[in-house]
């Protein structure tokens, strides 16, 4: 019996051993990975959406105040787009509407939590999405701008077409008081044929 007792001190023991060295290399694997990781200057894109509390001018400043939480934390901005109002897919406290704003820019990874933070507690901004991304050419944003602008185009054309469509379906106030008048004008002879009937009946009878 003390023989199975001693057996098993020494391979708990062992155990320990064995476990400890598995600790110790897996500290010194994070501790590598840690010195080795990069922190240089990546390149994000950021989406957040206003609130439609504010006016389009209103939102446009706090698009510039997020531009400068970015700023403030070593980021620097190179490129700014402001989409206006748009309904959002679902409500958002109470918000069925929003002001959507995209920015990319360079910052090191260290600072980014800084801004996420930040942003999470402003009450200036409903949502935000921040992801890595590759940095677009000039031709790029060229081209995407030229197809933004044909989107546009096509979508106001559509919009004065169906005004255009309504205008001509409702008849015009003259056009309706023109119609009234015909119906009375019908109606009174209506009437009087009906009263030459029944006078002439009585001459008859």
């Amino acid at each position: 019996m003390i023989e199975y007792l001693g057996f098993c001190l020494i391979k708990g023991i062992k155990e320990l051993f064995r476990l400890n060295l598995d600790i110790s290399q897996y500290r010194k694997t994070i501790i590598t990975m840690s010195k080795t990781k990069t922190t240089g200057v990546t390149h994000y894109e950021i989406l957040f959406i206003i609130p439609n509390k504010f006016t389009e001018d209103e939102a446009k400043t706090v698009s510039a105040g997020v531009e400068k939480v970015i700023e403030a934390n070593e980021g620097k901005v190179t490129l700014r787009e402001f989409w206006g109002k748009k309904r959002l897919a679902y409500d958002i406290k109470h918000n069925a509407f929003g002001y959507y704003s995209l920015f990319e820019f360079d910052l090191e990874g260290k600072n980014l939590a800084k801004i996420d933070t930040a942003l999470r507690l402003s009450v200036d901004v409903l949502r935000h999405q921040i992801v890595v991304k590759t940095p677009k050419s000039a031709e790029a944003i060229a081209k995407e701008a030229k197809i933004r602008v044909k989107i546009d185009s096509k979508k106001a054309g559509e919009a004065k077409k169906l005004e255009e469509k309504i205008k001509s379906a409702a008849p015009t106030s003259t056009a309706s008081k023109a119609i009234e008048k015909d119906d009375k004008r019908a109606d009174l002879k209506d009437l009087d044929e009906k009263l030459e009937g029944i006078l002439s009946a009585k001459d008859l009878i």
